[in-house]
């Protein structure tokens, strides 16, 4: 026993020296980050990627001395920007089992900053064990004669893949290229052998870049199949809580709820980040003064925005017509049917969130195009000023170059004549510069003594 009390401080302090560690390789780098940016090298780009390699080698070095659990702890005490940044450099081979020993939080979080490579996942299959769900790897056709899984999933699966897992379960699985039709009647159907086939988008929303990713569900003998070209987080992340939650998941159609379910969170939480992205941009667009060079950059960030909010609402308007297609073919038992319910309604909310940004969206754009008028109107009246100076100018010189001002002139010596013309036109220009300015000071003066009158 009183090892047992004497081994828990000595546990918490070799956690608190690991996450003294880590914390330490972090700031060490940021440090040298903005000393080399600061720098100005031939090779700056070279020298900061090589920093940055010698750092996060030597974090690598001591997240692999650590265990699993030690891991998932030193993420869960890390700010956000570090965890991201250890995390990259986790052993692919633990992610895992990192993962379920991390907060719900904390997993969505790891799980959309660093999607695994799908080459490893290319044919999974899961049965329940102890209410959770187990993941067993296949890797021939003799794996699955030992398995009884409720739910195969395959990732960018090949041709022959997909005949001898369709010839071993007696069920067509179509290449995730195939998926993409549009009429309800090709998207959600029962076959001949009573298998219901679903064809759904789910979105994946990258750092700069979002899409739709066709995903086929195959409904058959109380196995679903799931069949992708690319990972996807609501799929990883349905994969961990059933792994860790006992009861989370029962059957085949438990499992493609939470996958619907878990997409519109993700989509939930991409509507988030546009609001987030949105209120940036928008307080530079409400500045007082917005650069051409802004200007650009802010169309660009709120063409992004348009996007991924314009795929968000494709995205759930697809799930909307898959879930609506379960109710009506009675597929679902009372308790799944109130689920589906569930679902229904967090649709109907993040249509709102969808509208009011595509408004948002428009009057950013509308207000940032009209600050690029605004500067190039500015660019034009100096323009025209500039034109209005040389007008009398240009007329006094070509008097000037005429005959009759060298006849007048004849008395006088050349070099006093045209000095006293040029003088007269730089006091010409000099004056109607003048008399502009006066005039446009006088419009503003002159429009708020009518407002006063009015």
């Amino acid at each position: 026993m009183t090892e047992t009390v004497d081994e828990r401080p000595h546990a918490e302090d070799q956690f608190e020296q690991h996450l003294s560690e880590v914390q330490l390789l972090l700031a060490r780098q940021r440090r040298v980050e903005v000393l080399v940016q600061k720098q100005d090298t031939p090779r700056h780009e070279l020298v900061e990627d090589l920093v940055h390699r010698q750092h996060m080698a030597e974090l690598n070095s001591l997240l692999r001395r650590l265990s699993v659990a030690e891991i998932a702890r030193v993420l869960e005490a890390l700010p956000e920007e570090d965890r991201v940044a250890a995390w990259q450099e986790v052993e692919e081979s633990r992610c895992e089992s990192v993962l379920e020993r991390v907060s719900d939080p904390v997993r969505a979080e790891l799980v959309e900053a660093r999607p695994l490579p799908s080459a490893r996942n290319m044919l999974s299959a899961f049965e329940l064990k102890n209410g959770r769900l187990a993941q067993v790897r296949i890797g021939s056709r003799a794996d699955l004669a030992h398995v009884n899984p409720i739910w195969v999933d395959l990732v960018a699966p090949s041709a022959s893949v997909r005949a001898w897992v369709g010839e071993f379960f007696q069920v067509y699985l179509p290449d995730p290229e195939d998926v993409t039709d549009i009429e309800e009647s090709a998207r959600f159907f029962v076959d001949d052998n009573d298998a219901v086939h679903m064809r759904s988008d789910f979105l994946l929303a990258k750092e700069g870049e979002s899409r739709n990713v066709a995903v086929s569900f195959i409904l058959h003998r109380n196995i679903l199949f799931s069949v992708r070209n690319e990972e996807l987080p609501a799929f990883r992340l349905q994969r961990l809580r059933a792994r860790t939650q006992p009861g989370y998941v029962s059957d085949g159609k438990d499992v493609m709820l939470d996958l619907y379910g878990a997409d519109v969170e993700y989509s939930a939480d991409a509507l988030e980040d546009i609001y987030a992205e949105l209120e940036r941009v928008g307080r530079q667009v409400l500045s007082p003064q917005v650069t051409d060079d802004e200007a650009a950059e802010i169309l660009s960030e709120i063409a992004k925005g348009e996007d991924l909010n314009g795929r968000i609402r494709r995205n759930v308007l697809d799930t909307r017509r898959a879930l609506s297609f379960l109710m009506r073919g009675r597929l679902l038992t009372p308790d799944q049917h109130e689920d589906t319910r569930q679902i229904l309604r967090d649709i109907e909310s993040l249509d709102g969130h969808t509208s009011f940004l595509f408004n948002k969206i428009n009057f950013l754009m509308d207000a940032t195009v009209g600050f690029i008028n605004i500067n190039q109107n500015k660019r034009v009246s100096k323009l025209t000023a500039i034109s209005v100076v040389f007008v009398p100018i240009n007329i006094i010189a070509g008097i000037g170059g005429m005959s009759e001002f060298s006849m007048m002139t004849s008395g006088i010596p050349w070099p006093v004549s045209y000095g006293a013309f040029t003088l007269a036109m730089a006091a010409l220009g000099f004056g109607t510069y003048h008399a502009l300015r006066y005039f446009e000071r006088r419009k503003p003066q002159t429009a708020a003594r009518l407002r006063r009158e009015g």
